[in-house]
């Protein structure tokens, strides 16, 4: 079921007319009309990516094009066209490997970002976890960085020391603004569109160090079904989309859990769902605020967090199972608590959050 476009030379490109800039082309077939536009092709979205990472596209050909494909909502092709672009330009060595790829684009308004924790569980069980993300165009967020400064996490500023970090402690966290500095940018200007853009689906979709697991978190679960076929487009051995808590990889334990995955089957692609019953009757009451030091707390066992520790615990859960560390849903979940309850409770006793914790 997959295509791969990438190794077809042939593959037709439109050409600009006489007098036109070469990525004149890409704006009309998008927005001439309901009769004459269409969409991309996979082969001419990842070529239209191309030209937009390399800087070679005008500022309002590039507003133009992101609007133009957000009124007609982008399709499978076109975000795996997009995304062999962004990883052609990434770079990243084809020796390194991780298990779980993990993407962190929406950040935090109702619930601290417990998903954290549960990553640090997952790498002390030994999975490689690589995250990538990007923070700060959405205002009034707590974003992944902020929290894992305030532990002493420091996230990797080239694809060398990624590879230290996953090997001393099986996680690594490398910024958009790394992996792919133009797309970074294309995502900031979502306080001057007004608008998300497709380059928060496809930023998600990257999965640089071609994990076997890509985990989504989405905010709309319509847009599950275009994670889905994508990502078998791109060939991933196994994806699962959930919609996250507040649009992040995270489990909201007051609520079921539908799963939308999707897994290369020999030379065939499944899609299916799966859905993890509700932890609770009934709905927690949001917190007034969100800190690192109530984090702390709960991770030192000083703070009783009933929600939290199940959104931690669950989030385990389900990429454990989705990594093939679990039998089925209830094997997950007790793997996931027995590494909670195993914790080392004392790690981040010297961190920034902890040190200013005192102080005050």
């Amino acid at each position: 079921m997959t295509v791969d476009t990438m190794n077809e030379p042939s593959a037709e490109l439109p050409e600009p007319k006489s007098g036109e800039h070469p990525f004149a082309p890409y704006v009309r077939i998008l927005g001439k009309g309901k009769r004459g536009s269409r969409s991309l092709s996979r082969a001419e979205a990842r070529h239209a990516m191309t030209m937009i990472l390399e800087g070679a596209v005008e500022p309002v050909q590039l507003g133009a094009f992101l609007m133009l494909l957000r009124v007609k909502e982008e399709t499978p092709e076109e975000l795996a066209g997009f995304v062999d672009a962004v990883r052609a330009g990434a770079q990243a060595p084809a020796y390194l490997k991780a298990d779980i790829d993990w993407s962190s684009y929406a950040g935090k308004r109702r619930h601290a970002p417990w998903f954290l924790f549960s990553m640090l569980l997952l790498a002390q069980h030994g999975l490689r976890v690589f995250i990538h993300g990007a923070e700060g165009h959405t205002p009034e967020r707590l974003y992944l960085t902020e929290v894992m400064a305030a532990f002493g996490l420091t996230p990797a500023s080239n694809w060398q020391q990624v590879e230290r970090q996953l090997c001393q402690n099986n996680l690594s966290y490398l910024p958009l603004a790394v992996v792919a500095p133009r797309l970074a940018e294309m995502i900031d200007l979502r306080p001057i569109l007004g608008l998300r853009s497709p380059v928060h689906s496809l930023s998600r979709l990257i999965n640089p160090l071609n994990a076997r697991v890509v985990l989504q978190g989405i905010f709309h679960p319509p847009y599950a079904g275009l994670h889905q076929q994508a990502g078998l487009l791109l060939g991933y051995s196994r994806i699962a989309v959930i919609r996250g808590e507040g649009g992040e990889i995270e489990r909201n334990p007051d609520n079921a859990l539908k799963v939308f995955r999707a897994r290369q089957k020999g030379t065939d692609g499944v899609v299916e769902e799966e859905t993890w019953p509700a932890m609770f009757d009934r709905r927690h009451v949001k917190p007034d605020t969100l800190s690192p030091e109530q984090m702390l707390g709960v991770w030192q066992g000083n703070h009783d967090d009933s929600y939290g520790e199940a959104a931690v615990i669950s989030t385990a859960a389900l990429a454990l199972y989705e990594s093939g560390q679990a039998a089925d849903q209830d094997h997950a979940l007790t793997v996931a608590r027995e590494l909670w309850s195993n914790r080392d409770r004392e790690q981040f006793d010297s961190a920034p959050v902890s040190r200013a914790m005192s102080v005050g």
